[in-house]
C-alpha cells in the first residue's frame, strides 16, 4: 500500500471525488482520500492522501488556500459565477482600479459570508446544491472567513470591468461569494468569471502532477517521485528527533516529559516526531509546559 501525500493539478470539469476514484484505480488501493473539495469548474492544487497519510487530511485542510481568478462587474448569476443563468446585467458599469482596491481593504481580515446555494454546505440534513437544483432557495446562517491578502493584479477597463486578483483565505472561504460581496459594497451586479487554486497548504501549483502524468507513473511504478511522505507534509509544525532505541516506546504511546520548561515551545499546539534514522513516528500535542502527548502514531509501513 502507498502511503503518502499527493499533490495533484486538478481540471476543470472534474469533481475532487473524481479525482480520488480515479487516483484510486491508478494506484490500486481504496484507501484514498482529498484534503478540501474543489468545485467542478475550479482548476489547480487538490492535495489527494493515500494510506496512512489520509490520517493527517484533516490537518492539511485547515491550512490557508490561495486562489487567482477574474471578477467580472456588471453581471450577476444565480450560481455567482460565470456557468449561471443571468440574474442582473447592466450596459456599462463606472468604475475605477483605486475604488477597487478599496474595495479589497475593506474585505481583507475577518469577513462574514452567506454560503452560495451551489455549496456543499448542509440543511436540515441535505446539501445546498440539492435544494437549487430543485429550484429552491433556502436560509442560511452566516459563516466565518478570514482574508488574509486581497490584491489586484490587473484592471481591464470596458462596460463590464473584469478584474485579475489574488487571495489567501482561510479554509471554507467561498471565493465566488467574495466576488459578489465586493460587487455589492460597490453597488454594481458581479461574479467569479474564473478560478484556480495556487496554493494550498505547503503544495504549489509548481509541485502538481496532472492524472496524465500520474497515468505513466502508475505504469512505471515510480510512485515514490510523488509522493510527500506524512511529516513533510506537515512543515507547520515544529520537529523533534529522538534516538533510535525509543522507537518501541514512541509506537507504544510514550509521553514526552521535560524536566525544563523551555525545553517545549510554549506557541505550539503538535510536534512532528522523528528517530535519528529520519523515521516518521507520530504527532504529539502539548498538553502543558513539561509534557507533549501521543495524538496520531504512525507506524512503519
Amino acid at each position: 500500500m502507498l502511503h503518502g501525500v499527493l499533490p495533484v493539478k486538478k481540471a476543470a470539469g472534474m469533481t475532487s471525488h473524481d479525482v480520488v476514484s480515479r487516483i484510486r484505480r491508478l494506484a490500486g488501493q481504496k484507501r484514498v482520500g482529498h484534503t478540501g473539495t474543489l468545485d467542478p469548474d475550479v482548476e489547480g492544487v487538490l492535495p489527494i492522501c493515500l494510506g496512512q497519510a489520509t490520517r493527517i487530511a484533516e490537518y492539511v485542510q485547515h491550512l490557508p488556500k490561495r486562489y487567482q481568478g477574474k471578477l467580472v462587474f456588471g453581471r450577476s448569476t444565480d450560481t455567482q459565477d460565470a456557468s449561471g443563468q443571468t440574474l442582473v446585467d447592466v450596459e456599462k458599469v463606472d468604475i475605477t482600479s483605486q475604488q477597487v482596491d478599496e474595495a479589497f481593504m475593506r474585505f481583507t481580515g475577518e469577513i462574514e459570508q452567506i454560503p452560495p446555494m451551489v455549496s456543499a454546505v448542509k440543511v436540515d440534513g441535505r446539501r445546498l446544491y440539492e435544494y437549487a437544483r430543485e429550484g429552491k432557495e433556502v436560509k442560511r446562517s452566516p459563516r466565518r472567513a478570514v482574508i488574509y491578502s486581497l490584491q489586484q493584479m490587473d484592471f481591464k477597463e470596458g462596460n463590464h470591468p473584469v478584474i485579475d486578483f489574488d487571495v489567501w483565505c482561510s479554509k471554507g472561504t467561498y471565493v465566488r461569494t467574495l466576488c459578489v460581496d465586493i460587487g455589492d459594497d460597490l453597488g454594481v451586479p458581479a461574479h467569479m468569471a474564473h478560478l484556480v487554486r495556487v496554493n494550498s497548504g505547503p503544495f504549489t501549483l509548481e509541485d502538481c502532477f496532472t492524472l496524465e502524468e500520474l497515468t505513466e507513473v502508475a505504469a512505471q511504478g515510480t510512485w515514490e517521485d510523488v509522493l510527500t511522505g506524512p511529516g513533510e507534509a506537515l512543515p507547520h509544525f515544529p520537529s523533534m528527533v529522538l534516538a533510535n532505541e525509543h522507537y518501541g516506546d514512541l509506537m507504544n504511546g510514550l509521553s514526552l516529559e521535560w524536566e525544563e520548561e523551555e525545553m517545549l515551545l510554549p506557541e505550539s499546539l503538535r510536534y512532528r516526531v522523528y528517530t535519528e534514522d529520519g523515521r516518521f513516528c507520530g504527532l504529539y500535542r502539548q498538553v502543558d509546559e513539561r509534557r507533549a502527548d501521543p495524538e496520531k502514531v504512525f507506524r512503519e509501513w
